[in-house]
């Protein structure tokens, strides 16, 4: 791939990609579902064969700067074997659902060009998955990566291809913009596709919503946990540490607040320092939020970078704290004047001390109000009132109850969400979808409807109970 020469416009880079990538759909959607599948296991192949995961693992950490190899080496297995296990007999060509009750039967149709905007903390698995996901529904994709995560891109896209090669697909179904990547091609990009998936920075996410192109976008992450006077402490201390510092904190889903009933308030401290937290002092806490908010925007320098480079910047040497696997702060406050109530896309976790769980709900629910509504949030407990309230009343649409949050909320294999890197965040978070981005969005349907016998309701089978218990 080659950057931008000279001063070509938006328009003249983006439009021979798109036209491209038209002409090699327009032949794969002739593709039945074995073949479909086939091009399916060839792109994960891309990504899962050991040496070039290695390769994209090493470049996204050398180029990005965020999260460390070996995490982003699992990452990228885990993540991909997991999808590919999701749509491994799935249906995405042809008739996929029939209802004879109802005379409809289910077709699954292309939506075209997918436009993917993938954001550089997940250089890698994030591409791959939309990619995937696109070539299930029979479409072409192109990759709008990010800046930073643009060479981790071309690399994957040259592993794409050769895999392509060899099952004889055309090399186009899967593209990326060429470097530089800029607002503008974006843009264009977004204009000129069918559809367009949005993962990475709000702004990137509302752009896709105003491009006039229908438009799949995810919510902001600010996870908060409950732990509750019931939870496993030990256990849920060794999950939240094991979700909190993989790939350094990187994903949206690592928890940024824990929320601790007063009863197990000092336990809980206890069994996080056994895993390899470290409690700051106020005077710590203070240097650190001066060092990772310096003008009132958190510092590029600390997020997804190991505690002893975020002990560096702030300035923090207590022997106590060298060791660490992840910081912790105690706050009471929630909004703009509490940063620490924020996402921090690092290794410094928030802790809140509650008196019983009615008031950790009433502390969630302002941290969501602050940042990140809509998103997910989970709960160390033995309570089902407890998991079955946030369901019903908190605004998030995932509840993950007793799970390293991070692992958990993009799938995993001992739980049913569909794997993905993606997280609808519904109204709440202003996303159109409240569940996890899957190849079900990558799809049209068209329904064939025939006649049934007819179905002809009563006014006393609608009103008749209505008009006993309230008069007519």
């Amino acid at each position: 791939m080659v950057a931008v020469i000279g001063s070509l416009s938006a328009k003249d880079v983006v439009a021979p990609i798109v036209a491209r990538a038209r002409a090699a759909q327009a032949v794969y959607e002739g593709y039945d579902q074995a073949q479909v599948d086939e091009v399916v296991t060839a792109a994960g192949w891309a990504i899962v064969k050991p040496e070039n995961n290695r390769r994209l693992a090493e470049l996204a950490v050398r180029d990005t700067g965020l999260g460390n190899v070996e995490d982003k080496l699992a990452k990228n297995e885990r993540k991909t074997m997991g999808l590919l296990r999701d749509l491994k007999g799935a249906k995405s060509v042809g008739v996929i659902a029939e209802y004879p009750e109802l005379g409809i039967v289910e077709i699954a149709r292309p939506v075209g060009v997918v436009a993917a905007i993938t954001p550089s903390t997940n250089p890698g698995a994030t591409p791959a998955n939309k990619i995937i996901n696109a070539l299930k529904g029979r479409n072409a994709v192109i990759l709008a990566p990010s800046p930073k995560g643009w060479s981790t891109a071309a690399l994957l896209l040259e592993f794409v291809h050769a895999e392509l090669d060899k099952v004889g697909a055309p090399r186009d179904l899967v593209q990326a913009l060429p470097s530089p990547v800029t607002k503008d091609t974006t843009y264009e990009l977004m204009r000129r596709a069918d559809l367009v998936v949005a993962t990475g920075s709000q702004a990137n996410v509302r752009a896709a919503y105003a491009s006039g192109t229908p438009a799949v976008g995810v919510g902001l992450g600010n996870v908060a946990v409950i732990v509750d006077m019931s939870a496993d402490l030990p256990d849920a201390a060794a999950k939240i540490r094991d979700s909190k510092c993989f790939d350094n904190a990187t994903s949206c889903s690592s928890e940024n607040s824990v929320v601790i009933v007063d009863a197990v308030y000092s336990a809980m401290l206890a069994e996080f320092g056994k895993v390899g937290g470290a409690l700051l002092d106020a005077a710590e806490k203070e240097k650190l939020r001066a060092a990772m908010w310096p003008g009132g925007k958190l510092n590029p320098a600390i997020m997804a970078r190991p505690v002893a480079g975020i002990l560096k910047i702030a300035g923090l040497d207590r022997a106590a704290l060298k060791g660490a696997k992840f910081l912790m702060v105690e706050e009471t406050g929630v909004g703009g004047e509490f940063p620490f109530s924020g996402e921090k896309l690092s290794l410094v976790l928030t802790l809140y001390r509650v008196k019983d769980f009615n008031h950790a709900f009433d502390t969630v629910r302002k941290i969501y109000a602050h940042q990140g509504a809509g998103h997910s949030v989970g709960i160390h407990t033995a309570a089902e009132a407890h998991v079955m309230r946030l369901g019903l009343e908190m605004p998030a649409a995932r509840v993950i109850v007793n799970q390293a949050h991070a692992i958990a909320n993009g799938g995993a294999f001992d739980n049913g969400l569909p794997f993905s890197l993606s997280m609808g965040c519904g109204t709440w978070g202003s996303n159109s979808i409240s569940e996890n981005m899957n190849y079900r969005h990558y799809l049209n349907t068209t329904r064939i409807v025939r006649t049934i016998a007819p179905n002809v309701p009563t006014t006393e089978d609608l009103f008749g109970e209505y008009h006993a218990k309230r008069g007519r």
